[in-house]
């Protein structure tokens, strides 16, 4: 399957759409009351502040004149009152705000993780696993401000903006309209950025996406990479990615460089023309008060600007990642039909019926796949690597989708079942091990949370697993790091066997398990399977020949077929490809 890598952008499959800004809205739509009450805090703090140029007008127009001491010291002692209270309610605005933007964070982070559950495997198959987790974290983190600041400051500032207006107009219409005239200009240089702006944007993710990437592949690779003493040569792409994210932000930035100062200068200007229009043009209308009170309020009226530039900025980078984010998200997950049944008594017989699949489009993998398989038979499939074994067994637990053909357990098709019960009554072993964090205890009941300690220690028991165990000093209370380190391969496999042997399925894979087991533990491994194997249907990968002589059907897979198919002695009378694979295994025949 074609894959992303950590040196190619990723291209967005879906265009810009204002839907995505829409949903982020519809995140918000719990916390309404929080939020229109941390509006409405907004808006009295705004409103006070108005009080303030009033407040200077009187004083200089009024009071100093006419030295009026005790009034002076009334409005000084409302004005630092005024203050108080602004500072007072912008905290609270500014917690609730906090908790609520943290809360939404939440939310999309949980929608996306649950998908990500869904998915299919060729949705990992196609792209680094670093590029989906920065679309978790980094991504859904950035747009924390805008959550948490953003659209209430935008609300309350566009209020702020037409309350500052109405104020400026009961002072001076003609010093209003002056003030008004770099409005357009100011719009007009935002709009001409805009798609420059989220280009650079996309660039940013797609860069930053490819660091992520990177280093998530060089940690899981730390061992590889120092056996190799390959640190020099990492360290050059990681520097060279670094460059390419740095290079994209400075781009990315300068942009946004472009708004706050465009707004800095025309606020400026405007304020020039209302020096000029108030004291040349409007001779003899205009006091010194009522002068100085409407340049506060021009200061005020372009502070709203300002906020609303950056808040611009600030929703031109939100939807760059909004596209990412939303986009994992809308992946189509592997959900059940509207008319799924629960498998229930599930015998074991398996049918493969013209089976056709393909991981990218017109390049068949497996091809004309039929077989027929009754409950409780031993299936083992040889073959060279990558003849498509693990991808028929794959296709039996539904971890892809077929092109075409059916899947039949006990005469019901796959698709039409439970992706649950389906997976419950299909156990697989797969031929990576992968352990999680947490106590062996944990590791093993991961599959049956209701096993009890007594039903972990078994199925421990029947795998050897329990050998090495008993051998810690906490036992099954052993604490593993992430991934099992300490762990031999050896000793993860065993203990990824005993979680899905205490799952207790009907049909049961073994993809290569064996295949880090030391030989004296192999042995001993082998009865515990084949007891367990008794009244299972079973389908076992081996490259080792001799752990499957005695199966009832072999199947040797080729060319995207089953070339060969028979029992062992009944393969070797044939003399094909099944004889000279065991051949070359073993000298005598």
């Amino acid at each position: 399957m074609a894959r992303n890598k950590y040196n190619v952008d990723e291209e967005l499959e879906t265009g810009f759409n204002l839907g995505y800004l829409k949903r982020l809205l519809g995140y918000m739509k719990p916390y309404k009351v929080k939020i229109f009450i941390s509006v409405l805090l907004m808006l009295l703090s705004s409103s006070i502040s108005l009080i303030g140029p009033v407040i200077a007008k009187t004083a200089l127009d009024n009071y100093i004149p006419n030295r009026n001491i005790n009034g002076l010291i009334v409005l000084s002692t409302l004005y630092v009152l005024i203050f108080i209270s602004i500072a007072i309610i912008m905290r609270h605005r500014m917690f609730t705000m906090g908790e609520v933007g943290q809360s939404i964070l939440v939310d999309m982070r949980h929608d996306l993780f649950k998908n990500l559950q869904y998915v299919p495997f060729n949705y990992y198959d196609s792209r680094p696993h670093g590029k989906i987790l920065v679309r978790v974290v980094n991504y859904i983190n950035s747009l924390s401000d805008i959550l948490s600041n953003g659209f209430v400051n935008l609300i309350a500032d566009m209020v702020t903006l037409i309350m500052t207006i109405i104020f400026m107009s009961f002072l001076s219409i003609k010093l209003t309209l002056v003030t008004l005239i770099g409005i357009p200009i100011l719009l007009a240089v935002m709009l001409s950025i805009k798609n420059a702006q989220r280009r650079a944007y996309q660039k940013l993710s797609s860069k930053q996406s490819n660091l992520n990437a990177y280093i998530h592949e060089s940690i899981n690779g730390i061992r590889v990479t120092q056996s190799f003493s390959r640190k020099k040569e990492n360290m050059n792409i990681y520097e060279e990615l670094c460059t390419d994210c740095s290079d994209s932000w400075m781009k990315a930035v300068s942009l946004n460089f472009l708004v706050w100062p465009s707004i800095e200068t025309i606020s400026v200007i405007s304020i020039s023309l209302i020096y000029i229009f108030g004291i040349l043009v409007f001779k003899g209308g205009i006091s010194v008060g009522l002068l100085v009170a409407f340049i506060s309020y021009v200061w005020i009226f372009w502070a709203p600007i300002t906020n609303i530039g950056n808040f611009y900025n600030t929703l031109i980078n939100a939807m760059a990642y909004l596209e990412r984010i939303f986009e994992a998200m809308d992946e189509k997950p592997e959900y059940d039909k509207e008319d799924a049944k629960t498998f229930k008594d599930v015998k074991g017989d398996v049918t493969f019926k013209d089976v056709y699949f393909e991981y990218e489009k017109d390049i068949p993998i497996l091809e004309n796949i039929n077989m027929n398989i009754k409950s409780g038979e031993k299936v083992a499939l040889v073959g060279p690597t990558g003849a498509g074994k693990t991808t028929i067994v794959n296709l039996l637990s539904r971890f892809y989708r077929i092109k075409s053909g059916n899947i039949f357990i006990d005469g019901t098709d796959i698709n039409d079942v439970t992706l649950k019960s389906l997976r419950k009554e299909v156990g697989v072993m797969l031929q990576d091990p992968f352990v999680f964090s947490g106590t062996i205890m944990e590791n093993i009941r991961y599959g049956r949370l209701s096993a009890t300690d007594e039903e972990v220690i078994n199925a421990a028991k029947i795998v050897r697993a329990d050998d090495f165990i008993k051998d810690f000093n906490d036992g099954y209370n052993t604490y593993l790091n992430e991934q099992g380190s300490g762990l031999s391969v050896g000793q993860k496999q065993l203990i990824s066997f005993a979680r899905v042997l205490l799952a207790d399925p009907k049909i049961l894979i073994l993809d290569e398990a064996t295949s880090s087991i030391d030989t004296e533990t192999e042995a001993l491994l082998q009865e515990g399977i084949e007891e367990l194997l008794k009244g299972r249907t079973s389908f076992v990968i081996a490259h080792r020949l001799s752990t499957i002589v005695n199966s009832n059907k072999i199947m040797y897979v080729g060319d995207k077929k089953i070339l060969e198919e028979g029992t062992h002695e009944d393969l070797l009378k044939v003399k094909g490809l099944y004889y000279n694979l065991y051949k070359s295994q073993y000298i005598e025949v």
